[in-house]
This record gives C-alpha cells, structure tokens and sequence, in this order.
C-alpha cells in the first residue's frame, strides 16, 4: 500500500504586500502554511532580503563588516548602488539615523534629499526606517512619505508612541508601514488594531515584533513570531495575518560575539567569519519562525541565508 504522508491544514493564511514599482517591484507574503512548507500548501513568494545602508558613515559598525563598504559608504546614493549593482540586492533598507537628536541631528529636510537622490538612484524597492527616536521620527518619517509618494516603498518605524501620525502619511502617499512593538504578541495584535482603525489597510502592514540576537534573546523573539504565524493560519486571525519583519544586522552587530578581537578571545575563533555566521544564524532562524522580510548588513551572511532559502524553497 502507498504510503500518503500528512498534511496539515490551515484556515488562514498571510497577506500578500506588494512594494516597489516597476520591473523590480516585489511581494512577500501571500503563503497559506507555515514557513517553507510547500509541500502542504501555497508558497507563492519567496522570503525577501534586504541590504541596510545609513544616510551618514556607519561609524558605530564593527570594523568587520564596516570595511566591506570602504569606498561607498561615505554616500548613501554610491551604497545603495553598489548594493544593487555589484551585491544584486533585491531590496535596499536606508536607516535615517543622522537623523536622531543624539546622533548628527539631521533635519526633516536634510532626509528628504537623501531619499529622493536614492529613488532617483535606485530601481529597487526602497525601505525607508527612522532613527527610532519616536518624536523625531515623526517629523521625519512624514516628511519623507510625502517625498516618495507613489513610489510604495515601506516606511516605518510606527510605534504606540507615533503610530497615528506616521500611518497617516504612509496611508496618504501610498506607501506600506512596518508596525513595531515589544516583543510581545498582544502589543503586536494590538498596534495592528489601532492602525486598522484609523482607516489603513490591514494588508498594507508589516509587523515588527522587535528582534533579538542569537545568544541575546532569539528564542523569545522566534516564540512571538512562531505565535504570530499560528495565530494567523490556525485561528484565521486577520490582525495576525501580516507579512513579518526580522531587523537582524541592527541587533546582531552590536553583541560581543560579533565585535570582540580574536586576540581577546581566541577560543571563538576568527572574528570575522564568526559576525558572519551570527548573522546567518539569526537570519536563519526567524524566517523558519515565519519572517518574510529580514535586513541584514554583511554581503557573505546575506548570501549564506539566500542559499538557505533556496535551497528550502
């Protein structure tokens, strides 16, 4: 007798969100079943990845990963070409953080430049994420929005302090949001409802549950973001149902494991390759928890996890 191997079902599935325009315009999301489980349902699109750039230098990055960019990252507009260019990045995440009042402090203005000179630049889709500085963000993140109108980019990111404002200007420009909260499943249903009320489409949202490195709290973030994708398929939860956001290379980057010299450290092995694989592994373990769109920074740790997904696709 042959043998039927068991499939599960599910009653909801997550929404498809488009962005970008063009010939490179993309959509994540749209999948019926759990990560990577094609062999029980629909998996339309591909996981996406997406390079983050600065609009200032990223002087606060480890050298390792910082000089794989000498040359470029002095310009917004020349890394985010090499990114596309000579990285064949599908997707460019530009952090404003020259913005933030402890940083340059950079205006509203100031921001607007960088972002129309990188959408003159660029033909992929563009993620435009504040400082995270929930006032100045506000400012900036409307500014902006209204500079890249029509061009669907992704802004964010919204918060419960700043929500209101930034989902207006995304809602009025045509342009996606990522809703971000911590770490906690009921904030995240939450921030959606509060979005959704206001008039902005549910299936125009990205939910960030906030991220986590591996060694520095992955398990709990995998947790709300495993409990996120069952709500959604299991329980048919539409405020679940959003595509998800893993923020990897900002947390990653900033562990120890990732900065300390192997001179301090020589049992951890060459410092370079281990950032790398930090990098990868976190990546890794929050698309099988159901992300579909993760920002990463080094080129090798990108490549290492699209390999992955092909190779799970």
């Amino acid at each position: 007798m042959a043998f039927t191997p068991p499939k599960e079902t599910y009653a909801g599935k997550v929404y498809s969100v488009a962005i970008g325009t063009g010939d490179k315009a993309l959509t994540i999301g749209g999948e019926n079943v759990l990560s990577f489980h094609s062999f029980e349902g629909d998996t339309p699109n591909r996981p996406l990845i997406a390079m983050e750039i600065q609009d200032v230098p990223p002087a606060d990055w480890p050298e390792n990963v910082r000089k794989v960019f000498d040359g470029v990252s002095d310009d917004p507009v020349k890394w985010a070409r090499y990114c596309q260019d000579e990285l064949k990045a599908k997707a460019i995440a530009v952090r404003l953080i020259g913005t933030h009042p402890d940083r340059e402090n950079r205006s509203p203005e100031d921001a607007v430049k960088t972002v129309k000179d990188l959408l003159a630049a660029l033909t992929v889709p563009l993620i435009i994420l504040g400082s995270n500085h929930a006032e100045k963000d506000t400012a900036v993140l409307v500014a902006v929005a209204e500079a890249a109108k029509d061009r669907n980019c992704i802004i964010g990111k919204a918060q419960e302090a700043n929500y209101k404002t930034i989902a207006a200007a995304a809602m009025a420009n045509n342009h996606k949001l990522i809703a971000m909260s911590e770490l906690d499943i009921n904030l995240s249903k939450q921030l959606n409802i509060l979005i959704t009320q206001m008039g902005f489409d549910k299936e125009k949202i990205i939910t960030d549950p906030m991220c986590s490195a591996l060694g520095y709290g992955l398990e709990y973030t995998y947790s709300v973001m495993e409990r996120i994708r069952l709500a959604a398929l299991t329980q048919n939860d539409q405020t679940m149902q959003q595509p998800l956001l893993g923020d990897v290379g900002l947390y990653v980057w900033k562990v120890k494991e990732t900065q300390a010299p192997e001179s301090d450290l020589p049992s951890w092995g060459p410092a370079e390759e281990r950032g790398i694989l930090w990098e990868a592994e976190t990546a890794t373990a929050l698309l099988i928890a159901g992300a579909e769109l993760i920002i990463m920074r080094h080129p090798r740790a990108a490549a290492a996890v699209e390999k992955v997904i092909e190779e799970l696709v």
